[in-house]
């Protein structure tokens, strides 16, 4: 066993035992138990709701860009591949449809937004106009506060320095930076060429605009992918300083997602192969300084994701995890999920259906889920679970009205191979994920989901590791 740092261990005996096919819990109930059922009505409904509560909640903003000029063979994003900017140019007047749509069903005076965030697709598709139109449509119904959080994804082989410069002047003030690995082999078996030097040019051209966080994404497990050549990946890496890093995953699902059909099947790492490049990795980045968040996310001490932690503020949600406490979702553009009080809704996959919805004058939406009160009990447990690595007995009774471990009798007892194998200890009043098994977090998490099927190593999942 390695230690590899104070907060968590990283055994490979360990995450071979426990290493299942499970959700990632940017939700609960995760997306695939939505229903159509659950349509526009219902979303306009939660909408209008907000601003009868005591206290509303913070509000965050998504916009969904689905278009890319290249395909990513690894890619799993609902995207369309195109250069045509007319395609993009008429998204746009269509979100600013759906923008005039969903606020006009909020109360008065409740646009105040503390989050914002562009994801992809690739957001910087957009032309410098279509930037512009895009963020003045935004501000014509929201009111965006000086000192929040505005982010968007960038692919740096689509960006210069004035475009960085338009993103500052727009107001975006982070950044997520696609890599996913330098080495040459694996970006041609991907289809995703791109160089160390456009990559930093444009993340030192964020600095120079002062943008606040910067944030490198990264993939292990990918095709050619070896030990030594994501170690010199991660040099370079390491050396441009992010704030934060991602190293995600890659869930090989070609029956799923037809652009990896393109993917050879013997370029593949084995399963070994990987746990060798995440254990290095792991390494590397503890040893510069940075922070194990959960999962697969990392940060410097002194970053936002770090301190939220810290503070007990930390929150998962559709984009991964988040400095703010929980907060409303509202989303934009085909497939974007929404979070409002005890609900989620998706929206239309399709740029025609899309399109369709919002010349009727109705919300794009097609399937959703209204919360029952065992749905929020379990999603706050995940919640905590998943940021925090532990949990008080006492704080969800007195939340939930529950004898914890009277309803959770089953979940407990399933939970006892985990409590043997050292991932997690259950005393009197808490529950403590333990070192070894912070990485596992998802597993774990899985025991108390009501929804998961007893085929939960469907292939719908990626494996948790």
């Amino acid at each position: 066993m390695t230690a590899i740092a104070t907060n968590f261990v990283f055994d490979p005996q360990i995450i071979r035992r426990f290493d299942i096919n499970g959700p990632r819990y940017t939700s609960y109930p995760t997306a695939d138990r939505f229903v159509e059922t659950f349509g526009a009505d219902a979303s306009r409904h939660w909408l209008g709701q907000r601003g009868t509560g005591a206290e509303r909640q913070p509000l965050s903003l998504y916009f969904h860009i689905p278009f890319c000029n290249t395909i990513c063979y690894y890619c799993a994003c609902n995207k369309i591949i195109t250069k045509d900017h007319g395609r993009s140019a008429k998204y746009l007047k269509y979100l600013a449809r759906e923008l005039a749509l969903q606020s006009s069903y909020l109360a008065p005076g409740d646009n105040v937004v503390e989050q914002l965030h562009w994801g992809g697709g690739t957001p910087t598709f957009l032309s410098h106009d279509e930037m512009r139109q895009l963020m003045a449509a935004t501000r014509r119904h929201f009111r965006l506060i000086d000192d929040g959080e505005y982010s968007i994804e960038v692919d740096p082989r689509k960006v210069d320095q004035a475009t960085v410069e338009l993103l500052g002047e727009l107001g975006f003030n982070r950044m997520s930076v696609g890599v996913q690995d330098f080495d040459e082999r694996v970006q041609q078996a991907v289809n995703r060429i791109q160089s160390e030097a456009e990559t930093f040019a444009v993340i030192d051209a964020a600095r120079a605009n002062g943008f606040k966080s910067i944030s490198i994404d990264l993939i292990y497990g990918l095709p050619r992918q070896t030990v030594a050549g994501f170690n010199r990946t991660l040099d370079r890496v390491i050396a441009a300083s992010p704030d934060r890093l991602s190293i995600y995953n890659y869930a090989h699902l070609p029956a799923l997602f037809k652009p990896q059909r393109r993917i050879l099947e013997s370029d593949m790492p084995s399963a070994d192969a990987r746990l060798q490049i995440l254990a290095m990795a792991i390494d590397k980045l503890t040893e510069a300084g940075y922070v194990f968040i959960g999962m697969d996310h990392f940060a410097k001490p002194d970053d936002e994701l770090a301190i939220a932690q810290r503070e007990g503020r930390l929150h998962r949600n559709f984009q991964g995890y988040s400095t703010h406490s929980d907060c409303d979702m509202m989303s934009f553009g085909i497939s974007s999920i929404s979070k409002v009080g005890p609900s989620y809704c998706q929206n239309v996959k399709t740029l025609d259906e899309y399109y369709d919805s919002l010349d009727k004058g109705e919300l794009p939406v097609y399937r959703g889920i209204e919360l029952d009160a065992d749905d929020i009990l379990r999603r706050s447990i995940i919640q905590s679970l998943m940021c925090h690595f532990e949990l008080s007995m006492d704080v969800v009774e007195v939340a939930h009205g529950i004898d914890f471990r009277a309803y959770f009798a089953g979940e407990l007892a399933a939970l006892g191979e985990m409590v043997a194998g050292g991932l997690l200890l259950i005393e009197e009043r808490r529950i403590v994920v333990l070192p070894p098994g912070r990485m596992l977090v998802r597993a774990i998490s899985m025991v108390f989901d009501k929804h998961l099927r007893a085929d939960r190593e469907s292939k719908r999942y990626s494996k948790v590791i």
